[in-house]
């Protein structure tokens, strides 16, 4: 049997089977109550990130995830972008999107819609292909938990979540991820 090659990421073939992302990362105490969450969760039966396709995952808010780029390039403009600093991110809610992703919902200030929409901006010119969801007035800011969460476990996995929440935590570094691998570039600061 031949295996045919793997399509290189900025190929049309290869649409929709990888993305790389733009990613607000927390400090290490909210890292850890999120890796916590996810800990929970698993124990209960509800598959997160942490065990979702290559195990890599980190927890993130994403500001813009691309279907198609070129890598140097979108590094380039992101790391253009000025150093804006940590981002205090309040969550106190859960959403669930089509298909079962259960995440977490922040409260979102001005300066994080800002940062995002710049963050489009410069991606765009980069000529790079920006999923629709993070078109700026359609993006949902959310930190997932689950990605395929069925009907009848919501109860399960929202039991646990609102046990944590309110809770109050610090995006304080960023970076580039590979959804695919999760392969992650550190960027230089916060854009």
């Amino acid at each position: 049997m031949v295996i045919p090659a793997r399509p290189v990421h900025n190929s049309p073939a290869y649409r929709g089977r990888m993305a790389l992302a733009v990613c607000l990362l927390f400090d290490r105490r909210s890292d850890r109550i999120l890796r916590g969450l996810w800990d929970r969760l698993e124990d209960l039966g509800v598959p997160t990130l942490k065990s979702h396709t290559h195990g890599r995952h980190v927890p993130h808010l994403s500001l813009a995830v691309l279907r198609e780029w070129q890598h140097d390039e979108v590094r380039k403009a992101v790391e253009s972008l000025p150093d804006d600093g940590p981002v205090n991110l309040h969550f106190d809610g859960l959403g669930s999107f089509r298909r079962g992703r259960a995440w977490l919902v922040p409260a979102v200030s001005a300066d994080v819609l800002q940062r995002q929409e710049r963050a489009v901006s410069a991606l765009n010119e980069t000529g790079a292909d920006l999923h629709r969801h993070y078109q700026p007035g359609l993006w949902v800011p959310h930190c997932t938990l689950a990605p395929r969460v069925p009907l009848v476990v919501l109860p399960i996995l929202a039991a646990a979540v609102y046990d944590v929440l309110p809770l109050e935590t610090t995006a304080d570094h960023a970076a580039l991820i590979d959804s695919s691998t999760g392969q992650l570039w550190p960027l230089t600061h916060l854009p």
